[in-house]
């Protein structure tokens, strides 16, 4: 009798998670280290719309509410949202979509984990002791000579944290150069792995510019010398540009794994081959190079010259175009597609949406005049959070709804993750839209008390992020009861032609028991007819490697 491949969950002392080389396993622990992230920064957007209700600031000091927001930015930005789709879902599933047994190096991967773990330990270091009230963005002069709060530690932890990032995207990137299956040639690959690629390539080369950033206001904090504080010789406006050279492809690291998710879902809940492939794949890497060259758009006002202006409201205008392209060919996938709306589907629709408004109100933000209107607004903060938390978490939920049979073997309730989907949906524009209105009114971001004419958008904006909360809460708990009493997978549950769905679910400890060799393209879901499995004809076995 042939003895079936162990599970990958099928050790579960603590040790074996602690110790392990498994990429599956490495993408799990991420995902319980990113939730407590989650959990944190959002109580502590929480308690901002609370105290937003009011005009008067009568819930918190506007010291706690600096803090607040600061240690919202900076959980939410470097512990979740940039490691949410590589670290998490790009792990577990990345060598399963190549064919490989596990990444380039297995070792390298637990130790990015630790290095994770050591930077969010000296964030949350920061504000178990006070806090920092700089802003997520610590620009100085204020953050490197003038703040009494825990700057030190909490750049320490994002300066730590930046090294992970490397590692994984380092990682990633020797492991599809290097570890694809046979007959799977770069115009085979899922659109979710050039988008991993391309963030990769972020990773590897834009971190290291924070890091210098981080440890260049540290230097000037602790001995005084004058690099940014303009008393003592320095540049305020060299930090900006340093600090958003990393930063602004920083925000493509977060989308764009989301855009490579949603053409997997995209092409899966309509049954067709994605449209354009090869155009959505070149704008993957268009956008990664171009996403190097448009860091002055955040600083029209910040006195950098009106033809570095001009230059950079011109490349922004630029770097919409791959965007514009991807949706575009989202669409027209969809298009006669035979639209099945699963959980993953409904997330996948809710981001094309919320993305395309923030894509659109980013035109605005390129544009020199009106951005000069609205900076430092509340429109900012509502285009950052369409793109960042309506776009990039979006995906992260329809591509966790669209994995978990595969990670755990179970089925979550179908009609609880649409109605998920939807609260969300609703929430997000509840929550954000007004937003838009209260920036163009002229209402600053980061003020705790306000003029009375505004509150009637902040409390629109509270009750929506209420029922936000409820969208966000719901899959925690049903995914936690599948993990009991759901339904048991099957190895391919969507039907879809992924590679990853050739295993069982969840996969063996070595993913392949045999080595596939790939004979057909992506997507091919055309090819299927009548009951016959989509994965026929996609890979043949050969003996394992």
């Amino acid at each position: 009798m042939k003895l079936q491949p162990q599970s990958y969950l099928a050790e579960h002392t603590v040790r074996s998670w602690l110790l392990t080389h498994d990429h599956k396993r490495i993408g799990i622990l991420y995902l319980l280290t990113i939730i407590v992230f989650f959990a944190i920064a959002s109580v502590a957007a929480a308690l901002m719309r609370i105290e937003l209700v009011t005009p008067q600031g009568d819930l918190v000091t506007s010291e706690t509410y600096n803090k607040l927001f600061t240690i919202h930015g900076v959980l939410m930005v470097w512990f979740f949202l940039i490691p949410s789709i590589p670290a998490v879902l790009g792990n577990f599933i990345l060598p399963m979509m190549l064919g490989a047994r596990d990444v380039a190096f297995p070792r390298l991967n637990l130790l990015s984990w630790y290095i994770f773990i050591a930077g969010g330990v000296l964030a949350l270091w920061s504000l178990i002791h006070g806090g920092v009230d700089t802003g997520w963005t610590f620009y100085t002069p204020y953050s490197s000579t003038y703040s009494n709060s825990h700057v030190i530690s909490m750049a320490a932890g994002v300066f730590v944290a930046g090294f992970s990032s490397i590692i994984t995207g380092m990682n990633f990137m020797v492991t599809v150069h290097k570890m694809r299956a046979p007959g799977l040639r770069w115009f085979r690959l899922p659109l979710l792995v050039w988008s991993l690629y391309a963030t990769s390539l972020i990773m590897v080369l834009a971190t290291p510019v924070l890091a210098i950033t981080l440890a260049l206001m540290s230097v000037e904090r602790v001995w005084g010398v004058g690099i940014f504080d303009p008393k003592i010789g320095g540049d305020p406006v060299l930090f900006q540009h340093l600090f958003w050279f990393y930063s602004h492809p920083a925000v493509y690291i977060m989308i764009l794994p989301g855009m490579g998710v949603v053409s997997e879902l995209i092409t899966c809940f309509s049954r067709r081959r994605i449209f354009g492939y090869g155009y959505v794949a070149a704008a993957s890497m268009a956008i990664a190079v171009l996403g190097f060259v448009v860091w002055g758009h955040h600083m029209f006002v910040a006195g950098q010259s009106v033809y570095s202006g001009m230059m950079f409201s011109i490349l922004s205008y630029m770097v919409s175009i791959p965007s514009a392209i991807k949706v575009f060919n989202w669409t027209a996938t969809l298009h006669k597609g035979s639209i099945s709306f699963a959980t993953p589907m409904l997330y996948a629709l809710g981001f094309i949406g919320l993305f395309t408004i923030g894509g659109l109100t980013g035109l605005f933000l390129a544009a020199l005049a009106v951005d000069v209107h609205v900076t430092d607004t509340y429109f900012v903060v509502a285009h950052f959070h369409y793109i960042m938390v309506g776009g990039m978490v979006m995906a992260f939920m329809g591509g966790l709804h669209y994995w978990w049979p595969k990670i755990t073997g179970r089925m979550y309730p179908e009609f609880a993750g649409k109605l998920a989907a939807m609260i969300t949906f609703i929430g997000f524009n509840l929550t954000f839209f007004p937003q838009f209105i209260l920036g163009y009114l002229g209402m600053p971001r980061r003020y705790h008390a306000y003029p009375p004419e505004f509150q009637f958008f902040h409390i629109l904006s509270t009750a929506g992020a209420s029922i936000l909360g409820v969208g966000y809460l719901l899959p925690f708990l049903y995914f936690l009861w599948s993990l009991k009493w759901g339904r048991v997978a099957s190895g391919n549950p969507w039907e879809a032609t992924g590679l990853e769905w050739q295993t069982p679910s969840p996969p063996p400890t070595h993913n392949f028991e045999k080595t596939p060799v790939v004979t057909r393209e992506p997507y091919a879901y055309d090819a299927v007819t009548g009951k016959e499995e989509p994965q026929e004809g996609l890979m043949q076995q050969t003996s394992a490697v």
